[in-house]
């Protein structure tokens, strides 16, 4: 169990003092708050991650909050995933645009 946690199906109004708010309800510890946003416009796009002092804390929000209403809309909690690695030109990996023509 890692100590990040992912929150789905946030309310675009949803700041990052609300979210810390009821991640702390019942005494959990909450180290930071990061709302995603759009890189074009800078609007939320509907979820965040949250990142917990501990396993134990962490384990607890996604118990007590996974399926809770919040806004209108039905929270999604779970432990974060790590993001895959992803290619880009001149990555070794494979990743990025294929060259056109020639060999």
């Amino acid at each position: 169990m890692g100590r990040r946690v992912y929150v789905g199906n946030l309310p675009f109004t949803t700041d990052e003092a609300q979210l810390r708010a009821i991640f702390e309800e019942g005494g959990r510890h909450v180290e930071a708050v990061k709302i995603v946003t759009d890189r074009d416009t800078g609007r939320p796009r509907g979820f965040a991650f949250v990142d917990m002092t501990s396993d134990a804390d962490a384990q607890a929000a996604i118990n007590a909050l996974n399926g809770r209403e919040f806004g209108g809309r039905v929270l999604t909690v779970s432990e974060a995933r790590e993001r895959p690695a992803r290619g880009g030109p001149g990555d070794d990996r494979g990743g990025g645009r294929p060259r056109r023509g020639g060999f």
